[in-house]
């Protein structure tokens, strides 16, 4: 038996691929400017530095890649006056994840080794980043049989190419040649005759001898073979990266791409993260300016603020990828939509994200703490990585990395803009929304307030079984009870209302994975469902019947749910096992009872379909508690599917929804899906309140008001129940409530603390004084576009629409008195 396991382990190992030799380029072109134009922009890269700039035709205005003072900055290292100089710096990595930081001025533009193409309508610049000399696929030694035959076949080329090498034969020495060194140097000059390429060859010869050999049939594996009769010449241990940055000019827009197929690096040093354009646009500690960073909303850090002190803003895009093992969480950054921008002077841009935003992060600084320039750029992680532990003994980190990259782009698009205002800009990005989504994205015709109201049914408690504790679907809002609550309102008056269903089916509030959707027996039956939706149906309410599709919570097989085969994949190849975490220290709670699992991506969108089947047999919309919030990758080895084809089938399964006319509600509301839902929930409006962010401003919502539906988070279930709110009428939000019939001392003894407000009875004449104000002030704009945002003072809001109402809300504890119009502290005040 030992030896059958031997002859299989020895049989099933694969063998370690060799390392594939990356030939660094060289740059042998013209020192005359490239230059790309067209009708709006012009582009001119120095080939000598490849530093280029934009110049916006309109306007004059001149957007350079490397701050034009760099060399000069008082504060920067010079890393980093190298770093402000680069196009795109590298970080690489080991199996022990130790970092190292390589930028394309220092490691490529320097030492000359990177090439520029020129094509019809684009610009690649071909950087090969390292501490490496040029390398030509030449031999610097050659057996005399193989140079002649080579020769022989360059014609008249082949005299040219031999008076650059000098021939050896062991018998015919000179007199000042080194028998012992020669031997030492070149082993097979004791049985054969060399030609040995001179020292003095420089570099623009070494590349016309290059492509002599190349054109008579030269290989890589010739080139690898003859360096093996050199023992003299060095060799370079320092890694080598080939990256290709490529420009385009669109119109108004100046498109950077960065191919990910096209990379070479070391498979045993890869490239762990790269930023682009690093500082691209920034200020210096002479302009007056903002950059724009993605935070709930919208931030603004003002150029030089003296915040230097404070941690540079850093986000992940759409989240943390959950395919990705963290140990700990002090604070989730996450972004709805990829856009950032810099604002100077009366003139800025916006840098739209397209594909390869979800391996991305904003990172934004001010200047007076690394350099003098203020800058914002995204830093992308590219070959994907996950630690795995190897045993209790093995001290440190060990790191599995992506085998292969998909075949995918980094996508920037630069939008230039002839203002300096946040609401333009807010404006510019509502055009490109609409340009991209088309009739997706189209006006809604709402004449009063969004309300959304989520009935929570059933949650989980654990209760005795003949003495065993056993977990059990605990009703608070029954189907009956439900309905009898819809009537409440629709008899109060309360208009234009959505409604979410939660915890309905396979359990409650923690649902198991919707493999079969199954409604709690609890709340009710199947015909008291039906009643539920059909009410709503007769008397214009919106029914969402809400599912978590993305994890398997609390699931095994007799759910039809297998943990190795329906669970998505981590690098390390473990299964994607996740955790809550503990709101003292932050540590993943690794009690085997409270993990979930992650979902193999083609299961995701399974569970979507299962869902949107069940909510079509009771005629209502669909409401997914992750898919538009959530975004995941799978590296599962059969069929890995990276975060950007995730986003990808997201999107695509919720446009056929839409083609079907079928209602879509989600959470939180990445811009990937907002074109494809009716209503978006829990929408961040003001996010982290980081530091260094000086002004949280609505500027998604300047682009989304009056196309999409969405609300905050519940008024009765948040921290400040006032904050909330006045925070919803300067962002032009809907009003949102989670209720239940029953009292909220059902709730004890339960893990369900996030509801202590919910209790209807005790909410409803409060809910009504809120929404009865907030409708007849507010409701007539929610049908109409933002067109003016602004901070009067620095505790009074101003938010304009397009029929001229004003919205001020004032944030402070003292009356304010804004052009006449008297705003009570902690209060709005609407003028028409």
């Amino acid at each position: 038996m030992i030896g059958i396991l031997f002859l299989v382990a020895f049989l099933l190992q694969t063998e370690e691929e060799a390392e594939v030799m990356i030939k660094p380029h060289a740059f042998e072109g013209s020192e005359q400017t490239v230059v790309m134009e067209n009708d709006k922009l012009k582009f001119e890269l120095d080939p000598t530095t490849t530093g280029f700039s934009v110049t916006v035709k309109k306007t004059g205005k001149v957007w350079t890649s490397s701050p034009e003072g760099a060399e000069a900055d008082g504060i920067a290292s010079p890393e980093e006056k190298d770093r402000m100089r680069s196009a795109l710096s590298i970080t690489y990595s080991n199996v022990n994840g130790i970092d190292a930081p390589y930028n394309s001025y220092a490691y490529s533009v320097v030492n000359k080794i990177y090439d520029i193409e020129q094509g019809d309508d684009y610009v690649k610049v071909m950087y090969s980043i390292g501490k490496v000399a040029k390398e030509f696929i030449i031999p610097t030694v050659i057996k005399e049989t193989d140079f002649n035959a080579y020769r022989e076949k360059m014609g008249d080329l082949g005299g040219t190419v031999k008076s650059y090498y000098k021939k050896y034969d062991i018998n015919k020495l000179k007199k000042d040649d080194n028998k012992e060194e020669l031997l030492a140097s070149y082993p097979i000059l004791e049985t054969e005759p060399i030609y040995v390429l001179r020292d003095s060859t420089k570099d623009p010869i070494k590349k016309q001898i290059e492509e002599a050999f190349e054109s008579v049939g030269y290989t890589m594996e010739q080139y690898k073979a003859d360096k093996e009769l050199n023992l003299k010449e060095k060799v370079n241990d320092n890694p080598v990266y080939n990256v290709n940055v490529i420009y385009k000019l669109d119109g108004d827009d100046l498109v950077v791409e960065v191919p990910l197929q096209e990379m070479e690096y070391p498979s045993k040093l890869p490239i762990y993260q790269i930023t682009l354009l690093p500082y691209f646009g920034a200020g210096s500690k002479d302009d007056e300016g903002f950059l724009l960073v993605p935070e709930g909303g919208g931030g603004l850090i003002r150029f030089n603020n003296g915040k230097v002190a404070q941690t540079r803003y850093y986000a992940n895009v759409y989240g943390w990828d959950r395919c990705k093992k963290r140990d700990y969480v002090v604070h989730e950054s996450e972004t709805s939509f990829a856009t950032f921008g810099i604002s100077n002077g009366n003139d800025s841009f916006l840098c739209l994200l397209e594909d390869g935003a979800p391996y991305a992060s904003i990172c934004a600084d001010v200047g007076g703490k690394t350099s003098e320039y203020n800058y914002v750029n995204t830093v992308y992680n590219v070959v994907q990585r996950d630690q795995y532990k190897v045993s209790d003994r093995v001290n440190g980190n060990v790191f599995a990395y992506q085998t292969e990259l998909p075949n995918e782009v980094l996508k920037q698009r630069y939008r230039f803009i002839n203002s300096g205002n946040y609401v333009d800009m807010a404006s510019t990005y509502q055009s490109y929304m609409l340009d991209k989504y088309g009739e997706y994205l189209t006006a809604n015709s709402d004449e009063s307030t969004p309300v959304n109201i989520e009935i929570i049914g059933a949650v989980d408690k654990v209760k005795q079984v003949v003495g065993v504790p056993v977990s059990r679907p605990l009703k608070v809002t029954s189907f009956k009870e439900a309905k009898s609550l819809l009537e409440s309102l629709k008899a109060d008056g309360v208009d234009n209302i959505s409604v979410k269903v939660t915890g309905w089916a396979n359990g409650g509030v923690k649902q198991k994975i919707l493999n079969s959707v199954k409604p709690v027996s609890e709340l009710g039956s199947k015909k008291d469902l039906k009643s539920l939706t059909d009410y709503a149906a007769s008397n214009g309410i919106d029914l969402y019947l809400d599912g978590i599709t993305n994890y398997a919570i609390d699931s095994d097989i007799f759910d039809g749910f297998n943990t190795f085969k329906d669970t998505a994949r981590y690098v390390t190849k473990e299964r994607g096992i996740l955790h809550d975490y503990f709101l003292v220290n932050y540590i993943a709670e690794k009690d085997a009872s409270r993990q979930f699992y992650l979902l193999h991506a083609d299961k995701i969108l399974e569970m979507m379909n299962n869902l949107v089947k069940a909510t079509d047999k009771y005629g209502a919309g669909v409401s997914f508690q992750d898919v538009g919030d959530m975004l995941s990758s799978d590296f599962y080895r059969k069929n890995p599917v990276s975060r950007q084809a995730a986003l990808i089938n997201q999107q695509n399964a919720l446009k056929n929804l839409s083609d079907a006319d079928k209602k879509v509600m989600i959470n939180k509301g990445n811009d990937y899906a907002v074109a494809y839902t009716d209503m978006i929930t829990n929408m961040e409006l003001e996010g982290s309140k980081y530091t260094i962010i000086d002004e949280f401003v609505p500027f998604y919502q300047l682009a989304l008001h009056g196309y999409v539906d969405y609300v905050g988070k519940p008024l009765n279930n948040a921290q400040n129940c006032e904050d909330e709110l006045l925070k919803s009428a300067e962002y032009g939000a809907g009003l949102n409530f989670a209720f239940m019939d029953e009292s909220i001392f059902a709730l004890q003894k339960t893990k369900y603390t996030e509801y202590f407000g919910a209790d209807y009875s005790l909410w409803r004449d409060q809910m009504l004084e809120i929404y009865n104000k907030y409708d007849a002030e507010l409701g007539h704009t929610f049908g109409q576009a933002m067109t003016d945002h602004e901070y009067v003072t620095d505790s009074v809001s101003c938010t304009t629409y397009k029929d001229g109402t004003k919205v001020y809300v004032n944030h402070g504890y003292e009356d304010a008195s804004i052009n006449g119009v008297t705003v009570p502290a902690r209060d709005y005040k609407v003028t028409r």
